[in-house]
């Protein structure tokens, strides 16, 4: 059953992340044709960061009385409903509505996922868990952009919007007929037994979020503007802007897993610390390349420094939610880094509007080596 329960979660989320990668590198653009400046492209992309900030909590909680499975349906079927609504937008305040909503499901799937394979994982073994299933997070999500650039190339931006309800739809369909619900929520924890003052008086979770939340301001400026900088300063195609970004995202999959082993045997605190010096350098020298290979190396640096950082401080995570509540736990990680992705793209704006394009880079990299600093602060190992 646990095979079972992995297997679907594992093909229902990649199909979701293909989907929603297809359109990260498109939407930029989409929305500057749409008249939107730098500070429209901050609210457009933080809405979506925003949505999900509020909600997540919320649903975290209920997920961890009431069951995964409702949640993860709903939220993919809200995916392919907002898919349709995003080919009739006319004007950058309507995209910003439209990435609200779409906040609101994404606050359902993947957090209530991850708590789900939380459950399911052994003792001592959360990294190699939490490891391989973020396999299908970011293969989906990697292969996505590079897929979305070539439907953006060749048959226009619309079918990169249908593309992701199609697959949105796919991935409902698999958790609605394949997804057992197991109920281990009530088996294991039952009702989660921390307040979220409890849970911030814990030094893990305090280390954890505040890396998250900070490093994640620096990945939302990149997100949100590098393929601003990549179409308008490198003159590259829509093709090469998703190459860029997939190459990043599939090099954070393909490392998920033997990274996830190495953060059952080795200190996970260090890898956390490794992975987030690795990153912020890497964002702070975009603004010096010149051309598509140098921003192709940086990209692929940030993509190894994710696989380091990212299954450690994941199974962190998944250990202190054995005693708070895996819901809650995991929700509340997840809440950090859109707190952080909702921050990121509104500062960027303004950085874009009023110093240029280049501080935004500048200032993602310090950010990380802030957000890394303060995981070491609070953990203190």
């Amino acid at each position: 059953m646990v095979k079972r329960v992995f297997i679907t979660l594992f093909l229902a989320v990649f199909s979701a992340m293909v989907g929603i990668g297809i359109i990260i590198p498109l939407l930029p653009l989409y929305a500057q044709n749409l008249g939107a400046t730098g500070i429209w492209l901050g609210i457009i992309f933080s809405g979506f960061s925003i949505s999900r900030s509020i909600f997540m909590p919320i649903i975290g909680r209920l997920s961890d009385k009431k069951g995964r499975k409702i949640f993860i349906c709903i939220g993919l079927f809200g995916y392919t409903l907002v898919s349709m609504i995003y080919i009739h937008a006319d004007k950058a305040y309507e995209l910003a509505v439209i990435r609200f909503l779409q906040g609101l499901f994404a606050a359902m799937i993947i957090p209530i996922a991850m708590a789900y394979i939380g459950e399911i994982s052994p003792v001592k073994k959360e990294g190699t868990f939490i490891g391989a299933f973020s396999v299908s997070l970011f293969a989906g999500f990697g292969v996505g952009p590079l897929m979305g650039g070539v439907l953006k190339d060749h048959f226009g931006m619309n079918a990169a919007f249908y593309a992701m309800g199609g697959l949105s739809l796919i991935a409902f369909a698999l958790v609605l007929l394949f997804l057992p619900e197991l109920h281990l929520y009530k088996k294991q924890w039952g009702n989660p037994r921390a307040s979220y003052r409890m849970m911030l008086d814990n030094k893990i979770i305090k280390g954890i979020t505040a890396f998250r939340l900070t490093n994640s301001v620096g990945r939302g400026m990149v997100a949100t503007f590098l393929p601003i900088f990549a179409h308008q300063y490198l003159r590259l195609s829509g093709s090469e802007i998703g190459l860029l970004i997939s190459a990043n995202i599939l090099l954070t999959s393909f490392l998920q897993a033997p990274f996830g082993r190495l953060a059952d045997k080795v200190s996970r605190n260090k890898l956390v610390v490794v992975g987030g010096g690795m990153a912020s350098l890497a964002i702070s020298l975009i603004p010096y390349t010149s051309d598509f290979a140098h921003l192709l190396v940086l990209n692929m640096a940030m993509g190894i420094a994710g696989a380091v950082s990212l299954p450690a401080a994941t199974a962190l995570a998944v250990e202190e939610g054995r005693n708070m509540g895996m819901g809650a736990v995991m929700g509340a990680f997840d809440m950090a880094m859109s707190l952080g992705l909702a921050g990121g793209p509104l500062l960027g704006g303004l950085l874009m509007d009023f110093m240029g394009i280049d501080y935004i880079f500048l200032f993602g990299g310090f950010a990380g080596f802030v957000a890394t600093g303060l995981f070491v602060w609070f953990v203190k190992f």
